[in-house]
């Protein structure tokens, strides 16, 4: 059938072929529209006072794997980037917020992230984490870009 081979003449004719066992990189898998948006985003503010900064409120879900590939893994090709995807394996979903001074509340996501879930979420933890985080009554609310379409429903409404 063939002869047998040996681990260091498969690395060997791998290294010939310019391939060597490599770790991944990990690395956010982002499109075009969200690289364009981020950068136009960042150019609209480079200027904002640190003031301005220390008024926002960020937020952001998360994915977090609980089997699978959140370690590190072994590719055997020229130094590459392994994209990660917001979807697959058992996992949980998170969201929380953070302002310029600290940490917010982070929430477990126990149902799938549509608009209602959304909603519910700000509803119950967005009025509470300002007043937590001394941001005073005017803030902005900087929401995820990520967001799938419509789940915040465009609405902005001025708090009290």
């Amino acid at each position: 059938m063939g002869e047998p081979s040996r681990r260091t003449t498969i690395s060997t004719a791998l290294h010939q072929a310019g391939l060597y066992d490599r770790v991944a990189r990990w690395k956010p898998l982002l499109s075009k529209r969200d690289m364009t948006a981020s950068l136009e985003f960042a150019k609209r503010h480079l200027k904002d006072p640190q003031t301005m900064r220390n008024n926002i409120l960020w937020s952001d879900g998360t994915k977090i794997k609980l089997f699978g590939l959140n370690a590190k893994c072994h590719v055997w090709r020229k130094p590459g980037i392994m994209p990660t995807v917001k979807h697959g394996g058992d996992s949980i979903m998170l969201w929380g917020c953070l302002s310029a001074a600290r940490t917010g509340t982070l929430v477990r996501i126990d149902a799938k992230m549509n608009g209602a879930k959304y909603r519910e979420i700000l509803f119950e933890n967005l009025l509470q984490n300002p007043q937590d985080l001394r941001l005073g009554q005017r803030f902005t609310f900087q929401q995820d870009s990520q967001q799938s379409a419509g789940v915040a429903s465009g609405q902005v409404s001025k708090y009290p």
